[in-house]
């Protein structure tokens, strides 16, 4: 029977079949590893996540986290399953060796992590936070740091956070007016401290009692002589601030200044503690003096560039929940549908006949198409981007690297905000394929929307990535990220149209090379106006657009893959390319034709929405 978590035969074909993930085994880095070790890895998440996450996910939305004023309380599933995922040594799956990881590529790390988030989003924050911490650190701090700080986060004895945002400030980091004053008095081993006031808002997993220690990355100013702060992104330095302080030895000191002021209750995500923190109010007075202690992570007025390699792993780890979201609602629509007997063809006129399976019914058949192409492109998407990272790290020629930082970068605003949009679209369409019952708490769909929603919200808006990708990633390197990802979607157009693909395919391509030409005429006509504030009117559109253009890429390369199979494949396998290839045609022929109205709209330079006033609403 079919896992209704995640699809096991659609996560080998995407592994396998198409990113042939197997093929990394042949560098350095991962030559301990084969197809029988990346299944057995996959074996043992897939049976932690129906074990003991899936089977709480409902419980944890229905009891949040309560806080009584000194102290939260999680029901104890939660930290059941964490430390479950901790002693499978899943925390630092694809770190080194010499951290107890496994050595994992990092795009079978996030085919791992998919079981996890899709079988309960809010647990696996937890989690996902914390790795994301631990290899940001590994990347910008100090030896010292990481013996203290990283090694117990891949043990699964510490957990981490990122705190960014400040009531006032929102997503404007420029605007944040959290202050680090360096303290006279040293740290463990001499380390040079500071002492940070201020408030953190909308910090997942920042209070709880689970581990020994929070971990805490945190955007504070450092003041000048003056004793002002710098304005803007510039002066903003990066701190680590634990809620416990660490000894020289490793063990656990005083309690940092660090308080929860309170939990914020969202509609999804309701495990989940959402805190915002006072740092410095003087609850807690470590050494005697109010202030919490941190530690400067790499270089002064840098902490926006070293927070950056956390945002964008947790950005596409946001687009992975939000995939596999979409995903797990299509696979429990879909049982629903062969099982859920009601109505008769239109043409059938006798009463007396026995009802059909709704899937039997054409416009059901619609809306599962829709979510099938919505959540396994996607899930496409963010498996392509996270092989780009292995790309990246670990081939051998540097313009192989190089190019692969350069996809990365341009389809990262993509691979985050695009499954945040469609695969909640698509757990729109799954509550709809219940009826009536979708709407009740006794089904689970009604829950994966709402887990889902607060993903177009996560690590930037659409509106933000939309600025980020028409504002910056089109223009970088004088336009080589455009080009970059133009040289991909051509290879895949030129193989479409090979003779040896099928005359739809051939077709799909035409098309996809079309709307993609246009993509880039219009680019070139928004950057031509001459006022920046005309060409990013309408980002979101243009994020829009662009973002539906890369999915029908990824369809395309996935028919190609199904169409060379589909003549030697076995009667099961059979039925599975066929899947494929239909839901290809349904994205190209119902998804990608929307694509030319918004660009008709972009290149017009509407400015309906920069025009408006305050007063005219």
């Amino acid at each position: 029977m079919q896992s209704k978590i995640l699809s096991r035969r659609d996560l080998e074909f995407l592994l396998y079949e198409w990113l042939d993930v197997e093929a990394l085994t042949l560098r350095a880095r991962f030559q301990d590893h084969s197809r029988e070790t990346f299944n057995a890895a996959l074996d043992t998440a897939e049976q932690i996540a129906i074990d003991l996450f899936a089977p709480h996910n409902a419980k944890s939305d229905s009891n949040e986290p309560q806080f009584d004023g000194s102290k939260v309380t999680i029901i104890p599933e939660v930290k059941a399953a964490l430390d479950a995922f901790s002693n499978a040594g899943l925390m630092a799956a694809a770190q080194d060796y010499e951290f107890g990881g496994m050595q994992l590529p990092c795009v079978m790390d996030k085919a791992l992590s998919g079981y996890f988030t899709a079988a309960n989003v809010a647990t696996s924050a937890y989690i996902f936070l914390t790795t994301a911490n631990a290899n940001t650190l590994l990347k910008c701090a100090t030896p010292l740091q990481v013996e203290r700080f990283v090694r117990p986060l891949f043990a699964g004895k510490f957990f981490g956070t990122m705190c960014l945002s400040e009531p006032q400030a929102g997503s404007s980091l420029s605007d944040i007016v959290t202050r680090a004053e360096h303290d006279p008095v040293d740290g463990p081993e001499g380390e040079r401290q500071y002492r940070l006031t201020g408030n953190k808002m909308w910090i997942s997993a920042g209070e709880h009692e689970m581990a020994w220690n929070i971990v805490h990355l945190v955007l504070a100013k450092i003041p000048g002589a003056d004793g002002r702060l710098i304005p803007g992104v510039k002066g903003i330095s990066l701190f680590i601030v634990p809620k416990f302080l660490v000894n020289a030895d490793g063990t656990l000191g005083e309690r940092n200044d660090i308080a929860l002021a309170g939990l914020n209750h969202k509609m999804g995500n309701r495990g989940t503690t959402n805190c915002l923190l006072n740092f410095g109010e003087g609850k807690h007075r470590p050494g005697g003096k109010a202030g919490a202690i941190g530690y400067l992570v790499g270089e002064p007025h840098k902490g926006l560039a070293n927070m950056f390699h956390m945002m964008n792993e947790a950005r596409i780890g946001v687009g992975l929940g939000a995939s596999v979201l979409g995903m797990t609602g299509y696979l429990h629509a879909l049982d629903y549908a062969r099982n859920r007997p009601q109505g008769r063809h239109p043409a059938e006129k006798d009463p007396a006949k026995p009802q059909l399976p709704i899937i039997e019914h054409t416009d059901v058949r619609r809306m599962l198409l829709a979510q099938k192409a919505y959540a396994e492109g996607a899930m496409a998407l963010v498996l392509y981007c996270s092989k780009l990272v292995d790309e990246q790290r670990t081939a051998e020629a540097p313009e192989q690297r190089e190019r692969a930082g350069q996809l990365l970068d341009f389809l990262t605003p993509i691979a985050k905000s695009w499954p945040s949009q469609w695969c909640v679209e698509a757990n729109s369409l799954a509550i709809q394929v219940h009826g009536g019952y979708g709407y009740t708490r006794e089904y689970k769909v009604e829950q994966f929307y709402r887990d889902n929603r607060p993903n177009s919200i996560h690590e930037g808006t659409h509106g933000i990535h939309g600025l980020d990708l028409l504002g910056r990633k089109v223009s970088m390197q004088d336009g080589a990220l455009f080009k970059a990802i133009g040289g991909e979607i051509g290879s895949t157009i030129a193989n479409a149209k090979s003779h040896e693909a099928p005359h739809e395919l051939q077709a799909n391509a035409e098309a996809l090379e079309q709307v993609w030409h246009r993509i880039g005429a219009v680019t070139r006509a928004l950057y031509a106006v001459g006022d920046l504030n005309k060409t990013l009117a309408n980002a979101s559109l243009y994020l829009d657009a662009v973002g539906h253009a890369v999915i029908a890429w990824m369809w395309l390369e996935q028919a190609l893959v199904a169409a060379q199979r589909l003549p030697q494949a076995s009667e099961d396998d059979k039925n599975f390319y066929h899947g494929k290839l239909q839901a290809c045609r349904y994205f190209f022929n119902w998804e990608l034709p929307k694509v030319g109205p918004q660009l008709d709209l972009l290149a017009s330079i509407d400015t309906t929405a920069l025009d408006m006033q305050d007063a005219w609403f």
